[in-house]
């Protein structure tokens, strides 16, 4: 009898805290409003936490290089400062570019789908060239060939591969754009007319927020191998980590110790770049 009593209170102790649970629910209310419940270790605070430390690991990385290297071997102990500059030039010149390259190819991008003739020719035109010519071409095009056209338009070398790079991979970025816009189906544009709104509004507000989850994963591998493309800037002498290791090689004759530590130094920032945007793809686009 007692037995039976306290399984009869055990089961009613565990229906109360079931309908408790169940009132409450995944928000607790205060007043009018609703507080979401979030944990501390979500995946959303996760990748937030990825992302702030993997910013943080790359910009401590550049700025103590010339620290870590000097425990190296010769001769690249003797060159730790000219590969921390080096690597502060890169991570400039990738983000300068990349920050340019989205703007341009979110522009070209919407120019790729305009019902206009004129911007829609001209957007294929742009992209059709720069995806036709190697880059290397198109950083000395900018640098030597459109000052002697135009003279008054002559830059340093850096800015020269900073706009290369900007347009390079700008071309690249609004062809992802363009797909990303495409693949939203036209149901979506049937019903946001069918509620009044006009196309700026259409692609403001049903159709570019859609498209942005979809284009985050290509346009952050851009940035990546935009970090990487820019070594091509050594051909205009902007002193980047490659024209550092070149330099040092040829002075010293000895290119397996040079150019292992550039290839280290490139994949410690591509490592801390890729795990970033791992994280940013994660929590744009509500993957586990």
């Amino acid at each position: 009898m007692i037995d039976s009593r306290a399984n009869l209170s055990g089961v009613r102790t565990r229906h109360r805290l079931r309908a408790r649970r169940a009132s409450v629910g995944p928000t607790a209310r205060l007043g009018r409003f609703q507080l979401p419940k979030v944990s501390l270790g979500s995946p959303r605070r996760r990748d937030v936490a990825v992302m702030a430390l993997s910013a943080f690991g790359l910009l401590a990385a550049v700025l103590l290089l010339p620290w870590l290297l000097r425990w190296a071997p010769e001769p690249i102990a003797s060159a730790a400062a000219d590969f921390g500059e080096g690597a502060k030039t890169t991570l400039e010149l990738t983000f300068i570019s990349g920050t340019l390259g989205l703007f341009i190819g979110a522009v070209v991008g919407l120019m790729r789908i305009s019902p206009a003739f004129l911007p829609r020719q001209a957007s294929a035109f742009y992209v059709w060239v720069i995806r036709g010519t190697p880059l290397i071409v198109q950083i000395l095009c900018v640098y030597f060939v459109v000052p002697t056209l135009v003279p008054a338009l002559k830059v340093s070398d850096f800015t020269s591969a900073a706009i290369a790079l900007a347009l390079n991979v700008a071309a690249y970025n609004a062809e992802i754009l363009r797909g990303c816009l495409q693949a939203i189906p036209k149901g979506q544009f049937d019903a946001a007319r069918s509620l009044g709104l006009r196309r700026g509004q259409t692609l403001r507000l049903v159709i570019l927020p859609q498209a942005a989850r979809i284009a985050i994963p290509p346009l952050v591998n851009n940035i990546v191998g935009l970090l990487k493309d820019s070594s091509l800037a050594y051909v205009i002498g902007v002193v980047e980590l490659s024209l550092v290791g070149n330099r040092l090689q040829a002075a010293t004759f000895r290119p397996v110790p040079v150019f292992v530590a550039t290839a280290a130094v490139y994949l410690l920032m591509t490592t801390f770049l890729s795990t970033f945007s791992g994280a940013l793809e994660r929590r744009v686009c509500g993957q586990k």
